[in-house]
């Protein structure tokens, strides 16, 4: 896995700009998955809301960052792995959502269920989201 944000960005044929640095480099430190509102609070003093907006939709478009439903409806992101590219996304793992510390976790190793699904219907995404207690809150 690519280990720098400049390593990353190049990779993605993206500009070097500060924004995108700034805000990688949240991800790359990250235990979990950010929020839009985390990551406004961590480069308040440097970007505007729309530039944080506009960088996380880049990063999601070029398969850098992944979406992760919430059972609140709002939207966290995540750095997705190496196999993921500008339209394709393979992040096909569950999420866990702790109820305690409310962080959320991508759990590589554990795949979403293949769903059998009637005839006619074309899967696009599955998204698994499990809740309950993290190892650091038992």
């Amino acid at each position: 896995m690519s280990t720098t944000t400049e390593e990353i960005l190049k990779k993605n044929h993206l500009s070097l700009t500060v924004s995108r640095q700034k805000i990688l480099s949240l991800f790359l430190r990250a235990n979990g998955a950010l929020e839009h509102a985390d990551i406004e609070k961590q480069t308040r003093e440097g970007f505007d809301r729309v530039t944080v907006y506009r960088t996380l939709q880049t990063f999601v478009e070029n398969g850098i960052i992944h979406l992760i439903p919430t059972t609140d409806n709002s939207i966290k992101y995540a750095l997705c792995k190496d196999d993921c590219e500008a339209g394709h996304h393979h992040d096909e793992h569950v999420h866990f959502i702790c109820d305690a510390c409310n962080k959320t976790i991508c759990l590589d190793d554990v795949v979403v269920p293949v769903v059998k699904l009637p005839k006619g219907f074309s899967p696009k995404i599955a998204e698994m989201v499990v809740k309950g207690i993290c190892g650091d809150c038992k």
